[in-house]
């Protein structure tokens, strides 16, 4: 098994909550609390979005001109993790310590508000400035933020950015150009990202009912999730990274799985395990006829009808350019024995009611848990996207599962 590389500090905020034990309690009880109907996003219509609720930080002095709510909700996170990081300055300097984060939206809802002045008042209002929904703003913003001068990227590959940061990260690490990184992503509502996927026909009129009968579509969320990256062993470790790039449509996925199902293999076989040591699957699932269809296929087919998996976008909604890393966390959660002692797996929530179309697969129950809650356990999470662009981690603790 890949001896995997650590991460020793994680920051989260989400739909059902706000840091690290509040997140695990809303988990595992498979809480819906954090979608609710909104007006607003889309004209003449209202639909359920998962919004964080929580405070944000202000912009520290100096950055106003980053100022936007995606990169607020990233400091959300990152403040969670900063007192690791700057132990991490201290160890490899501030010049060896690289971010790496992925997000979609950017700052496009302060795009957009700007936008409605300009036509209302004639003119740009004096606090909008361009680099506020410039897409590689986050990891520029999180640099500066943190005081880190390694390299600073922001991946954006729609649906899987902040699943691909893991492995841009290791390879940073790899090739000797950092000693740590900074990995995670942002996504943050906005009337485009809702409108865009309204105009697909992709939204849901309820609530999203991953791999139901039923399915109509997704709910759009939006989430913040941050981790420190080391080479040295953690509690919760990164085991493997798998890729693929499919290209079978611009925003529909193969039909048959094939992208998906090389993604999870490749991650797979990059940690060095088989697919009957994964204790559980956090699977995309966004509630998309297309998607579900698909993925069925493909977690039937590497993990047969037995391996518990789940998805949370039940609870979370599709938290879109975030969704890699806020899933990515919330395995780190359900590994961590100090915030999962009990060893309980995130439950799908849904209708209840099973496609027949869909091959088998064994989605969780409230109350399921590992069978031995304190032993070793590797995890696998997927994120697929537009374009065929497909990631699948492999998280894992305590030797080989």
């Amino acid at each position: 098994m890949n001896s995997g590389f650590g991460l020793p500090a994680m920051g989260l905020a989400t739909p059902i909550g706000t840091g690290a034990a509040a997140v695990a309690d809303a988990l595992f009880t498979g809480t819906r609390a954090g979608l609710a109907a909104r007006e607003g996003f889309i004209p003449g219509r209202t639909v359920p979005v998962g919004a964080i609720d929580a405070a944000l930080p202000d912009i520290p002095a100096g950055l106003e001109a980053w100022d936007c709510r995606n990169n607020r909700l990233m400091l959300l996170a990152l403040e969670q993790i900063a007192d690791a990081v700057e132990d991490a300055t201290r160890r490899f300097g501030r010049h060896r310590v690289a971010v790496v984060l992925g997000t979609s939206t950017a700052g496009i809802a302060e795009g957009e508000a700007a936008f409605a002045a300009l036509q209302r008042d004639g003119a740009w209002p004096a606090a909008f400035h361009y680099r506020q929904q410039e897409t590689g703003n986050l990891a520029d913003f999180a640099a500066r933020a943190l005081g880190l001068t390694g390299p600073a990227y922001t991946v954006a590959t729609a649906c899987s950015s902040s699943g691909k940061v893991f492995g841009s990260a290791r390879r940073l690490i790899r090739a000797g150009l950092a000693d740590a990184a900074v990995v995670g992503g942002a996504d943050t509502l906005c009337r485009m990202t809702v409108g865009g996927f309204a105009s697909l026909e992709a939204v849901s009129g309820g609530l999203c009912a991953p791999f139901s009968a039923n399915r109509d579509g997704i709910n759009i969320g939006e989430a913040a999730a941050a981790f420190l990256m080391t080479r040295e062993a953690a509690e919760v470790d990164l085991l493997g990274v798998g890729e693929s790039s499919d290209a079978h449509h611009v925003s529909a996925p193969d039909p048959e799985g094939r992208g998906a199902l090389a993604a999870m293999a490749a991650a797979l076989d990059d940690a060095g395990l088989a697919p009957r040591e994964i204790a559980y699957v956090n699977l995309h699932g966004t509630g998309t006829p297309l998607n579900d269809s698909m993925e069925g296929k493909a977690v039937n087919a590497l993990f047969s009808a037995d391996t518990p998996c789940s998805s949370t976008k039940g609870m979370t909604g599709h938290t879109l350019g975030a969704a890699g890393a806020c899933e990515a966390a919330f395995l780190w959660l359900t590994l961590h024995r100090a915030h999962n002692p009990a060893g309980f797996l995130p439950p799908h929530v849904w209708d209840g009611t099973p496609d027949p179309a869909i091959p088998p697969i064994a989605l969780t129950a409230p109350g399921a848990a590992l069978p031995d809650p304190q032993g070793p356990a590797a995890m696998l999470s997927s994120s697929f996207a537009f374009g065929g662009s497909n990631v699948a981690l492999v998280f894992g603790r305590g030797g080989r599962p």
